[in-house]
């Protein structure tokens, strides 16, 4: 794995029909500059047309932090005008991921604090390993959460647990963040990276058209402007003219695997 010329702060390969991004700020706990947000809007985005791509791993460099929270240094001194901004910046990275056709996984190797958590939250799935911690701890800087925390942290464990968890600061380890529905399994470290290889490789034997409608559908419920019901109405109905859903249906009633082409 190489920093690729286009990218100063994260580390991108592709394996198996995978891209890997991992955060590459170690010595900073992988905290979320600018830049770091720039070069993951610009890689996520790269693989939403790229065939040879079927789903996303998101880490963080050492064994320490997916990503601690933003850079606190690169904002104490910015004015309204400036946090607005960034704020805004950093929904627009968060809503690249989360709108993302192809599945995006969370390997949470360690803290997942502030706009890591947020980051995690983002992807359509979390796996933790068991030395994860997670938390919005915003309001001990006189501050909230910028990048949706307050949105997708009620969304993944409910109202009540969420305003707790924002209005106390507080740090739950990864077992307590299972147990609220914050995230879909926790492993040992070692075993971080292959769980979220054996759930990507479950996904890709489906048809990759009916994956990215699931998600197009699910991410409807939370849109104000949308109703989730009729654009599952809509998208069900398109795959009876797909050739993935005469694959499936077919293959099915001969007893034998789909091939599926995604078309």
């Amino acid at each position: 794995m190489s920093v690729s010329p286009m990218y100063q702060t994260i580390l991108t390969k592709t394996e198996n029909e995978i891209f890997y991004i991992t955060i590459n700020r170690e010595s900073k706990l992988n905290a979320l500059n600018i830049q770091t947000l720039a070069d993951i809007k610009s890689a996520i985005l790269s693989t939403y047309e790229d065939n040879a791509i079927n789903g996303i791993i998101i880490t963080g460099a050492g064994t320490k932090a997916f990503a601690a929270g933003a850079d606190i240094e690169e904002f104490a001194n910015f004015s309204v005008e400036e946090g607005t901004r960034m704020s805004a910046e950093g929904h627009a990275v968060l809503n690249a991921i989360e709108s993302c056709p192809k599945p995006v996984l969370a390997a949470v190797n360690g803290f997942a604090l502030g706009g890591g958590n947020e980051l995690a939250m983002a992807c359509h799935l979390r796996v933790a390993s068991e030395n994860a911690k997670f938390g919005q701890p915003e309001v001990n800087l006189g501050l909230i959460p910028g990048y949706a925390g307050t949105q997708r942290l009620a969304q993944l464990i409910g109202r009540g647990r969420a305003l707790e968890l924002l209005m106390t600061a507080d740090v739950i380890n990864a077992q307590e963040a299972h147990r609220l529905g914050l995230v879909n399994h926790v492993v040992t470290l070692d075993q971080l990276i292959p769980k979220c290889e054996e759930i990507l490789n479950k996904i890709k034997t489906k048809s990759p058209l009916a994956i990215s409608s699931v998600i197009r559908c699910v991410n409807a419920y939370y849109e104000k402007k949308l109703d989730g019901n009729n654009v599952e109405i809509n998208e069900f109905g398109n795959f009876f003219g797909s050739e993935d859903f005469k694959e499936g249906t077919e293959a099915f009633l001969n007893k034998r695997p789909a091939a599926f082409k995604g078309k």
